[in-house]
């Protein structure tokens, strides 16, 4: 019952991550890129931190209960701090994935799937984690190679089984938005040993005020356009940043692990059909035949990992 539990809740973060592609390209046809990623990302770290009071006022009450007047030498001896330097660097990093993804959604001409596009060229990060970890001098199984000739197969089949002609500015953005992604994650594990939901905070705060930054030399800001993009930005903020993450923390200690992985994989399953259902985008029996290459390459890309436990 608890890896079902598990799963259900990573089923909605996948949701929840997916439908976020939606809101993302929603809120590019309003703003300009740094606005939605500092405003997106100042909502996700105000929400964060939110969390945060909420759980310490909880384990609070819970050592008061456990252990009466004694919780105060205990919160004494045994601060909490902050993994600032971590959450820095993170941040850093975050903020050019961000700045490519969002900006990619935005230059896809009208009547292209962006949210379907940019979910699938997203998950192949999972591939390049892998490829990097080979990269760094760690073996691989053979499965890494079909999975890599898979992803590039499907990728190809999503931009150029038209030719050079038919890549979209957007993809090539995408693409090293991907990139940008598994340098994040590979950061991310140099730091496991913070704490995950105070060090996100602090990540998405260094990228609203850096976007911030840029938004006020490169963008122009009105109230209309932000009010026009105020769902797609609490949404993406609230609910992809904030609620999202939590949920994946909660639903990993439940669910197996290679249960855990597949599940998550299905995030670019809900981009597509998301934007099908909400925006009206249509992908095309190739660009489709594509998708499910890259669907199946990101799941072979973890098959090593589940048989060792580690995914």
């Amino acid at each position: 019952m608890s890896n079902l539990k598990g799963s259900l809740i990573l089923l909605l973060t996948a949701f929840i991550w997916g439908t976020a592609f939606v809101a993302q390209t929603s809120g590019a046809g309003a703003v300009g890129t740094f606005t939605f990623n500092s405003f997106r990302s100042l909502v996700g770290a105000a929400f964060l931190a939110i969390v945060i009071v909420v759980r310490k006022l909880a384990r609070n009450r819970k050592n008061i209960e456990e252990t009466g007047a004694g919780i105060i030498a205990v919160g004494r001896n045994n601060p909490v701090t902050w993994p600032v330097g971590a959450g820095v660097v993170c941040g850093i990093v975050l903020f050019a994935a961000m700045s490519f993804q969002q900006y990619g959604i935005s230059r896809y001409p009208g009547g292209v799937a962006a949210s379907g596009r940019a979910g699938f060229i997203t998950a192949t990060y999972v591939v390049m984690v892998s490829v990097a970890a080979f990269l760094l001098g760690k073996k691989q199984h053979w499965i890494i190679g079909v999975s890599v000739a898979g992803c590039i197969a499907g990728m190809y089949l999503l931009c150029m089984s038209g030719g050079i002609s038919a890549i979209y500015i957007g993809d090539v953005f995408e693409l090293a938005g991907a990139i940008c992604f598994t340098c994040h994650i590979l950061v991310i594990d140099k730091f496991s040993g913070a704490d995950s939901i105070k060090m996100s905070c602090i990540q998405f705060l260094i990228v609203g005020i850096i976007s911030a930054f840029v938004m006020m030399f490169t963008e122009e800001v009105t109230m209309q356009g932000i009010q026009k993009a105020l769902v797609a930005i609490i949404y993406a903020g609230v609910f992809s940043s904030g609620i999202a993450y939590t949920l994946q923390m909660i639903g990993q200690k439940y669910a197996q692990p290679a249960v855990a992985s597949i599940v998550m994989s299905l995030e670019s399953v809900f981009a597509a059909l998301a934007g099908w259902i909400i925006l009206g985008e249509i992908l095309m029996p190739r660009e489709l035949a594509g998708c499910i290459l890259v669907f199946v390459s990101v799941i072979l890309a973890q098959v090593p990992g589940m048989k060792r436990g580690k995914v």
